[in-house]
């Protein structure tokens, strides 16, 4: 499987405006989504959305990172790049999944983790730590999406899946390429060459064997023709739920360990 452009296209279409967010796509990903706000340890964060809903009858929880539509919205959201009580929301609302053995289902869409002084003060690094080993333990079936940037450990925090999907026009990578680029060469201006080394389209991880499959996008733009990528997904939610709910929770975890601890050994 070959990518037909290069990798600057990509990080340049999973960053377009238009393209579609998490919440854009959960009304039809999902029927009766009811959202829950907030960690009970310090305020609610926008830029993770959390809930509960049915998936073709099937109670889930879906975590999903949300960028804005709009200023305003990606104000509120800081850009989709959560602070630590939007990580301790998604881990709460995953215990509760446990308990009442819901499956989860989440969407990626973040740039990082917010890098601000409060972020920080409040235990950004512990959060997303915490999340990591919750996600490689917990007894239900995770599923992820990385939907357009998935970005350092804050994509990360949501990524520990039984299946990881990427859209194909989505980046997964350490840093963006300008962090990339001004840390290597004191240049972000080389973005672009960056990019081409960082491999960090969905056809370069599923050749390393870190995603599972890559959500084809319509030849007119995501952004043209949502249905396109919605029934995909659909697909693939429906396919893994009848195959992972059917596994014993130790089958379950010993093959997320398995898949994580694989990655690599192919290079």
């Amino acid at each position: 499987m070959t990518q037909k452009n290069s990798a600057w296209q990509r990080v340049l279409n999973a960053r377009k405006t238009d393209r579609p967010k998490a919440l854009d796509l959960i009304p039809y990903l999902f029927d009766e989504f009811f959202e829950l706000s907030g960690d009970r340890a310090y305020g609610d964060d926008k830029a993770i959305v959390s809930g509960l809903a049915f998936f073709e009858g099937i109670p889930v929880t879906v975590l999903a990172q949300s960028k804005g539509r709009n200023l305003e919205e990606n104000m509120a959201c800081h850009f989709g790049m959560a602070h630590p009580e939007g990580y301790r929301k998604a881990m709460r609302l995953a215990k509760q999944a446990e308990k009442f053995n819901r499956p989860i289902v989440c969407i990626v869409d973040t740039a990082g983790a917010f890098p601000g002084k409060g972020a920080e003060e409040r235990g950004q690094a512990e959060a997303i730590a915490s999340s990591l080993k919750l996600f490689s333990s917990i007894k239900v079936p995770v599923i992820t999406f990385v939907l357009s940037e998935g970005g350092s450990g804050g994509a990360l925090a949501l990524s520990v899946a039984d299946r990881l999907y990427m859209l194909e026009n989505a980046i997964y990578s350490i840093l963006s390429p300008e962090g990339f680029a001004s840390i290597l060469w004191k240049d972000e201006s080389r973005a672009q060459e960056a990019a081409e080394l960082m491999e960090c389209t969905a056809y370069d991880l599923y050749a390393k064997g870190i995603i599972d499959k890559i959500i084809m996008e319509p030849t007119e733009g995501f952004e043209n023709n949502k249905s396109f990528v919605i029934t995909a997904m659909k697909n693939e939610i429906r396919n893994d739920l009848s195959a992972l709910r059917k596994l014993k929770t130790s089958t379950l975890l010993d093959q997320r360990y398995k898949k994580f601890r694989d990655i690599g050994v192919k290079i």
